[in-house]
């Protein structure tokens, strides 16, 4: 089964994944995006780290910052899976891909491969995703070029999976269920 967790930040997403993880299976491998390039990412990672730790839960944490696709092909069928998040895995893609003249085309090009690894999964896996386009309209084209992307990243995953989930003040709604189909 396929799960998708979206909400803005510091909704209590990860926190509501983790524990839903642990409701379906007693271990799960946990694939960090996230890359620390300063001191206060460093600080989130290994708050994130010590409380898995500290959960007692059996995760085994496994780190992928570009690659999602590929990783997920290669534990379908293993243990469960918990990516945290989707939007940070994106932000690395994005970055990576600065300066590719064909830059969103390679990038929507790594959306469709992990819609593909999403849809043909085998097991427990739940995505953890930000929702970024319920705020302003970025300034800049990187910004929206960002929010374009993940909302359309979103859309794509929501359809692939069979429950999606929206956190908001920690309290999480099951949205695919109240789908309204015209």
């Amino acid at each position: 089964m396929s799960i998708l967790v979206t909400g803005g930040a510091r909704s209590g997403k990860s926190g509501f994944a983790e524990k839903l993880m642990s409701s379906l299976t007693d271990q799960a491998f946990y694939v960090a995006t996230g890359q620390a390039f300063d001191d206060e990412m460093k600080e989130r990672i290994a708050l994130h780290q010590h409380q898995r730790l500290a959960s007692g839960y059996a995760w085994e944490t496994l780190e992928e910052p570009y690659d999602l696709p590929d990783l997920l092909k290669r534990l379908s069928g293993e243990k469960a899976v918990l990516v945290d998040c989707l939007t940070l895995w994106l932000s690395n893609v994005l970055l990576a891909m600065e300066g590719f003249a064909d830059r969103q085309e390679l990038i929507e090009s790594e959306i469709t491969r992990l819609e593909d690894s999403v849809s043909s999964f085998q097991g427990n896996l739940i995505l953890v995703t930000n929702e970024v386009g319920d705020g302003i309209v970025p300034e800049y084209a990187l910004g929206r070029l960002y929010r374009d992307l993940a909302g359309r990243m979103n859309a794509l995953l929501a359809r692939q999976c069979e429950q999606v989930f929206l956190v908001t003040a920690g309290i999480p709604i099951e949205l695919k269920s109240r789908e309204y189909r015209l």
